[in-house]
């Protein structure tokens, strides 16, 4: 998520510096290339059945039953058992979207 927020303040900043060219500007300061941000760590705990299934019975508890069963059978099962574990991380994020 927070490159996303970089590539938004970039485009920001290469906007305002156009502004400033056309409005001819020169006493402006020079955009310069942002200081390179510490990347955040890699995620290392992955998700697990049981978070997913918290989140997932959240859900049906909230009267999307039928959003609930449509996201299991995209990751091609009818139930959570029979989910990937690699698609675990991509069922979660797309429930709590729900």
């Amino acid at each position: 998520m927070n490159e996303v927020y970089l590539t938004i303040a970039d485009g920001f900043e290469k906007l305002a510096a156009g502004y400033r060219a056309l409005a001819g500007n020169t006493s402006a300061p020079a955009v310069s290339e942002p200081a390179p941000v510490a990347e955040a760590p890699a995620e290392t705990a992955e998700v697990t059945i049981e978070e997913v299934r918290a989140v997932l019975a959240a859900k049906s508890e909230a009267g999307k039953r039928k959003e609930v069963k449509e996201l299991l059978f995209k990751y091609d099962s009818g139930k959570l058992s029979g989910v990937k574990k690699s698609d675990y991380a991509a069922l979660l994020a797309d429930a709590e979207a729900l």
